[in-house]
């Protein structure tokens, strides 16, 4: 075994014992072009994995913010600031992401569709309401779901001659 075969392997082996320990070395290598220390293999596993972190990010804001659109429109007697806040929270969060990460935007669409129901489930749990009283379907587009005045049930400016 050649040095930096010994340093490559070495470098696996912390990924499994130390893996900040591996993060900060890895960087190290980077940096420095040592391009025959990098631990190739588990780079290309820990980028494809922030990939991946991004979506499940995405996915979990989006179900939690189409469970509390359910929440707010089939539970319109217990509307509360913190639903709102919530909504408006969630609207931020996802259009952060997808500045920061625009190729993410395609996939919004199916996202929704995917997880819709999940946020059902969270619906229902966080309701005293069975899930037949909520559609089995997202009965929302992508553009309302993400629309900062959009709260179901509630008038449009549009439909009071605004």
């Amino acid at each position: 075994m050649n040095p930096s075969q010994l340093r490559v392997s070495k470098s696996s082996d912390c990924y499994e014992t130390d893996f900040y320990a591996w993060t900060v070395e890895q960087a190290k290598f980077l940096r420095d072009g040592a391009w025959d220390c990098l631990d190739v293999p588990n780079l290309a596993e820990e980028i494809e994995s922030l990939g991946k972190q991004e979506r499940r990010e995405l996915r979990n804001r989006l179900r939690v913010l189409i469970g509390h659109l359910l929440k707010w429109e089939y539970q319109s007697g217990k509307r509360s600031r913190s639903w709102s806040n919530t909504i408006s929270e969630q609207r931020y969060q996802i259009k952060e992401l997808i500045a920061d990460s625009p190729s993410l935007k395609p996939y919004l669409s199916n996202a929704a569709i995917e997880i819709y129901s999940a946020a059902l489930d969270l619906a229902v749990r966080e309701t005293s309401l069975d899930a037949s009283c909520f559609p089995q379907e997202c009965s929302y587009n992508l553009e309302q779901i993400l629309e900062k005045d959009f709260f179901p049930g509630e008038p449009i400016a549009s439909d009071l001659g605004d």
